[in-house]
């Protein structure tokens, strides 16, 4: 039994004739008949009584004709829904706290006029979280800051960044040129929480240093940071990406490390057996025009070093 049997079955239903029903259908009497036998056949009952050459529908073909309906509108949406689908793509991003706050917006607006045929999800979470949802094959890709851990995921540095220390105006570390690195143990800090790309960056030049630090706040997103920097006294390593707008309000003041080790790329991540879609395509080459580094103007070239 397939849904041409019922489409059949509905249409001689209808019609109450079989000439009738093959005529409307563009089919032959005789496939219309086999159908309805078939049918017959299949339920062991029977659909039609024909009487004095008219067919009446029995009190099984009733129910059968009743759900046969119902079925075939059912399919019928589903062939309208999955063809429709077909002509669009679906792509689900993950971008990491930092990216989503600094070029996430822009970037979302424009791959949707590159690509007007394609849905895009977009989830925000740190590194590691969204490294496992590229393998658990819940995200197609992924931008991120962080270190990518496993060898099944190919990573393509994309967009230049640096992280710079920053603290409120008027802190004592503002007013130096230089700041040594052994004096971040004096002060407190907000940091990012534990997966994240920069804090991973900023603890391992820590360690290198054996330099131990006051952690007071942890904050998972770019305005609490910064509200902890603003009114709590602290510290923090962060984005200059996120933090134009206070620079150039003379709000926070940013100090930069010397020997470049901040410096990093936001890189676009996927699993290797991923087919690169049109849309993939497109993200890669709008990301190449974000590729230079925001450098503040307002920036009084403190160090640390």
């Amino acid at each position: 039994m397939t849904i041409r049997h019922l489409k059949i079955f509905i249409k001689v239903a209808e019609t109450e004739n079989m000439t009738l029903a093959a005529s409307q259908l563009y089919l032959a009497q005789s496939t219309v008949s086999q159908a309805i036998r078939e049918l017959e056949e299949h339920y062991d009952v029977l659909l039609f009584s024909r009487l004095s050459k008219r067919l009446h529908i029995t009190v099984a073909g009733k129910h059968l004709l009743a759900y046969a309906r119902s079925v075939v509108a059912k399919f019928d949406e589903l062939e309208f829904f999955m063809k429709k689908d077909s002509q669009i793509e679906h792509l689900r991003l993950g971008t990491t706290i930092t990216v989503a706050s600094c070029i996430l917006p822009r970037l979302l607006n424009e791959l949707e006029a590159k690509c007007p045929q394609t849905e895009c999800f977009s989830l925000t979470a740190n590194t590691a979280t969204i490294e496992k949802k590229i393998l658990k094959n819940e995200l197609d890709v992924g931008i991120v800051e962080g270190e990518i851990k496993n060898s099944h995921l190919v990573t393509i540095p994309m967009v230049d960044d640096y992280l710079v220390l920053a603290c409120p105006a008027g802190h004592p570390i503002s007013l130096k040129k230089e700041v040594s690195s052994k004096n971040l143990e004096a002060f407190p800090f907000v940091m990012r929480e534990k997966g994240s790309g920069t804090r991973e960056l900023f603890i391992n030049f820590l360690k290198q240093r054996g330099i131990s630090i006051q952690i007071k706040l942890e904050a998972p997103f770019p305005e609490a940071m910064k509200n902890a920097i603003l009114f709590n006294d602290c510290l923090a390593v962060i984005s200059v990406r996120l933090l134009e707008n206070e620079i150039k309000a003379g709000t926070i003041h940013v100090i930069r490390n010397s020997s470049g080790e901040w410096n990093r790329t936001f890189k676009m991540v996927y699993h290797k057996d991923t087919f690169i879609t049109k849309s993939i395509s497109a993200l890669s080459q709008l990301l190449k025009s974000y590729k230079e580094p925001v450098f503040i103007e307002s920036d009084n070239g403190s160090f640390l070093i």
